[in-house]
């Protein structure tokens, strides 16, 4: 397809049939624990509905990303944003302790968008759902003054689902990813330090880390399977996150920044850009790593994937929140949307 062939010049029947064609089977992900199972999708992408043959609850979870405010063109590719979209959906899922399955994902653009950009989204929308053992399953296409794409995934459970309301005093709090690596990209590309042959190579992948995060998916799983308590992923920062959980379980959680020490690549992010500071500030309260963060009763085995960050304790006469170090952190507290009235 030519770049310069738009969507309004395709058409939707031809669109479709060109996006479709780029959704494949993915291979089948080895189960964290039992039998592997065969695919439960029986009819995908294509007709006028998919039909799943889904056993036990079905986990539903919906995002939106909107062009201007969770990412641009300029600095982001289809694939990227494809990624993205499919990233911060199937993250949710895996972070009720359950299995991504399938993606339905709806498109609204300009009708001068290139066609070609629409199907390259497709590329990175497959090529998340196959690392995740998930696959797209259908969706919409529609005319919008600016492209906005919802994601909805779904999941399976194949035991009692982790929720945010279940972490009790006594608890190691534990994360498995990344955090602050998309805050470091970020500030890298606010600060126009876009990757390029000459840049080192902590440049180039947190940039990628914030334009297209790799949530670790079987770590829902896993920690599932270890008897977590509560989990939630790190869509608006470590800090806000779990504030949610510490709030949804009546406790307080206290972070320990002993070891949520920043590695060495947002260091050097930092210093790079001038503010040596803002690397911890990166750790505790970047958003889109999309990291499991869940909390385990006393004396659990975690996950080889996970590490202990903190501890769950007794609200007292206070607040359910969180806090590092047993005191509340000072300045932002993670992602807000509608900041400033946007």
């Amino acid at each position: 397809m030519k770049d310069d062939v738009s969507l309004a010049d395709v058409g939707e029947d031809s669109l479709i049939a060109s996006i479709v064609a780029r959704f494949t089977v993915a291979p089948a992900a080895p189960p964290v624990a039992g039998p592997a199972r065969p695919s439960m999708i029986n009819i995908g992408p294509g007709d006028d509905a998919a039909v799943l043959d889904l056993p036990g609850q079905v986990v539903v979870s919906t995002d939106t990303v909107v062009e201007g405010y969770d990412f641009l063109r300029t600095w982001s590719s289809p694939q990227d944003v494809g990624v993205k979209v499919a990233a911060q959906n199937l993250a949710d899922i895996a972070a009720m302790g359950a299995r991504p399955m399938a993606l339905l994902v709806s498109l609204a653009a300009p009708g001068d968008l290139p066609a070609i950009w629409a199907t390259r989204l497709a590329d990175g929308l497959n090529d998340e759902c196959h690392r995740a053992g998930a696959r797209v399953v259908g969706g919409d296409i529609s005319q919008a003054v600016e492209v906005v794409i919802t994601g909805t995934a779904l999941g399976v459970l194949e035991r009692p689902a982790v929720r945010r309301d279940g972490a009790r005093p006594g608890d190691v709090v534990a994360v498995s990813g990344s955090l602050g690596s998309s805050a470091a990209g970020l500030a890298l590309l606010m600060g126009h330090l876009v990757p390029d042959a000459s840049a080192p190579p902590f440049v180039t992948s947190l940039v990628e880390a914030h334009l297209a995060p790799r949530p670790p998916y079987r770590a829902g799983a896993e920690a599932s399977l270890a008897g977590a308590s509560a989990m939630i992923d790190t869509s608006d920062g470590l800090l806000r996150d779990a504030a949610r959980i510490a709030v949804a379980s009546g406790v307080r959680i206290d972070l320990d920044s002993g070891v949520l020490v920043p590695p060495d690549d947002l260091r050097l992010a930092a210093e790079m850009l001038g503010r040596p500071d803002e690397a911890r500030g990166w750790v505790l309260t970047g958003g889109e790593d999309h990291a499991m963060l869940a909390c385990f009763p006393p004396g659990s085995v975690l996950p080889a994937s996970f590490r202990a960050i903190g501890r769950v304790l007794d609200r007292g006469d206070g607040p359910a929140r969180a806090v590092v170090d047993g005191v509340p952190w000072g300045g932002s507290q993670g992602w807000v949307h509608f900041r400033d009235g946007a």
